[in-house]
């Protein structure tokens, strides 16, 4: 019996296929299983633009392979759009939406099977939330990577060409006439921006986890491969189903092990830190975030994508892709079963590689650990997290004086007046999961800082989080926020503060006395956002730590 049975047979089911006729539904299709494809298409998101093409051909896949596809929407938020204002607060809380209303269309219509369109940041998360916590036969399609765009014989990408020549552009570095060839030429058409942000690296780990096609996470969006395997991902769900393959059978702890492993030898996002746990949590799989320090201990850094490099992800996917990846990292990884049928092991096995200096071997990494570092400290008693292969060795250990801040916007406004200076350690708070609320990326004052060339001589800290496109000594996810009372709210401008990412410690340079004095003078200040959604995911998010998941 499949679970569509329950809205389509017997008797007093009359009134329910009379409205599934009227969709336009034939009779014969009615034995069919119903295949929901969640498709995340929007004309706001450049990686999502492209999605009406692919949408057909999973349609065209799922009626090859025996199934009947219904298609139904899902929200999306371009971060880069949203970046440096009000709309970031939504970003991640968005996340916890995709998940909800997967779920909930999944439910009430008892669809048999899953394929889930996606591909920009807070999406994919959401929807392998969704596959997660349902668990019904369910494959994700990400829409693919943007090429990378070119101005006089350079090649552009988003965040060194726009958001770090604001930086330049005020320090004198670059005139107005090429910022703005910049930027119209940095976001050549479709597909998710160039790098190993935080799209892209989602892409790859969900390739990793087992939960999409080999090759889905790499192939840009306006490559015809990219239909043959959105197509071949609608033509799959149909076996997933028939062989009632689940994605708790793949999303074991194992995979995720996987997962963390090809993150720190990708260099990827940050975000990943709170994203993999969240996915974790939904799959009944219990993974602190002391496992992304202890994997990225022992796996060597391969790739040296941009922002913290110099190879796009076309450069990747010509590389091998992510199973030249898993053939590079095949000594050290689990066995898993993944939506191909093919187990992670056998997938590294069968792959190629055609440039060893994209996919470096393990013996000639770019550097010897992975690309994320947990750091804990009086600052951060429960954690944070920075990408450390893309901060510069000089940087690696940074002392500096506090310049606080109690919002992403008084900072950015510091950073480009030209306020902030060699040695400072800019601290911008009450910007985490519940204080921003949403945990708001702060990608613009980064950019502004490297942009001014400060990057290598101005730290950043905060309880917000990062893109995967910040680059420099800049620690996130400070745990806990500062709306939760964490000393991270009682720093003072003044203060010393010392970074040791070898070490994996980030401490207030004050007695421990101080700090008690301090907290027990610091009175919660009120939300900043009081009505709407943002005013109830704030009520109910977690800390950063456990990967800002909605209280059940």
């Amino acid at each position: 019996m499949r679970r569509s049975d329950t809205i389509k047979c017997g008797l007093e089911r009359m009134p329910n296929r009379s409205l599934l006729y009227a969709t336009g539904m034939p009779k014969r299709a009615m034995d069919k299983p119903f295949i929901g494809i969640a498709t995340s298409f929007t004309d706001l998101i450049p990686g999502h633009m492209g999605m009406r093409d692919l949408e057909r051909f999973i349609e065209n896949g799922v009626h090859s392979g025996g199934g009947y596809p219904f298609l139904f929407g899902v929200p999306g938020v371009c971060d880069g759009i949203a970046m440096g204002h009000s709309g970031m607060h939504y970003s991640l809380a968005s996340r916890e939406l995709i998940a909800d209303m997967v779920e909930t269309v999944a439910e009430a219509h008892h669809l048999d099977g899953l394929v889930l369109l996606t591909n920009c940041d807070k999406i994919t998360p959401g929807m392998l939330m969704a596959a997660a916590r349902l668990n019904i036969p369910s494959i994700v399609v990400t829409a693919g990577p943007m090429l990378g765009g070119h101005y006089k014989g350079r090649r552009l990408n988003l965040t060194s060409d726009t958001f770090e020549a604001v930086g330049k552009f005020k320090k004198g570095l670059i005139k107005k006439d090429e910022l703005q060839a910049l930027e119209m030429c940095a976001c050549p058409g479709a597909g998710s921006c160039q790098g190993m942000y935080t799209a892209n690296t989602m892409a790859c780990l969900t390739e990793v986890l087992g939960m999409s096609l080999p090759g889905s996470a790499t192939v840009p969006a306006v490559m015809a491969e990219k239909r043959r395997i959105a197509f071949e991902s609608g033509f799959r769900i149909v076996e997933l189903i028939k062989k009632n393959i689940a994605p708790r059978m793949i999303l074991t702890k194992r995979a995720f092990e996987n997962a963390i492993m090809a993150d720190m030898a990708l260099g990827g996002s940050t975000n990943t830190a709170l994203h993999i746990p969240a996915i974790a949590h939904e799959a009944g799989v219990n993974l602190p975030l002391e496992t992304f320090d202890v994997i990225s201990r022992k796996t060597p850094h391969l790739t040296n994508m941009i922002p913290g490099g110099q190879h796009y992800m076309e450069d990747l996917d010509m590389a091998g892709g992510i199973p030249a990846v898993l053939k590079r990292l095949r000594p050290m990884l689990k066995e898993n079963m993944t939506v191909s049928g093919l187990g992670i092991r056998k997938i590294a096995q069968m792959a190629e590689i055609f440039d060893e200096d994209v996919i470096r071997p393990l013996d000639k990494a770019y550097h010897k650990e992975g690309g994320i570092a947990v750091l804990k400290g009086n600052l951060a008693p429960m954690g944070a997290v920075v990408k450390q292969t893309a901060v510069a060795q000089s940087a690696m250990k940074f002392e500096g004086t506090a310049r606080v801040f109690d919002s992403e916007e008084t900072a950015m406004k510091a950073i480009i007046d030209g306020k902030i200076v060699a040695g400072d350690v800019v601290v911008i708070r009450y910007e985490g999961p519940k204080g921003g609320p949403g945990m708001r990326e702060m990608l613009s004052p980064t950019s502004a800082i490297a942009g001014l060339g400060l990057s290598e001589s101005v730290a950043l800290i905060t309880d917000g989080r990062f893109s995967g496109g910040t680059r420099g000594p800049c620690i996130g996810h400070i745990s806990p926020e500062a709306m939760e009372g964490g000393p991270i709210a009682i720093v003072r401008n003044g203060d010393r503060i010392s970074i040791d990412i070898p070490g994996r410690k980030v401490d207030l340079l004050i007695s421990a006395q101080e700090i008690e004095d301090r907290l027990k003078t610091w009175k919660k200040p009120l939300p900043k956002i009081r009505h709407g959604y943002l005013a109830k995911y704030a009520k109910l998010v977690s800390s950063a730590a456990s990967g800002a998941i909605m209280g059940d």
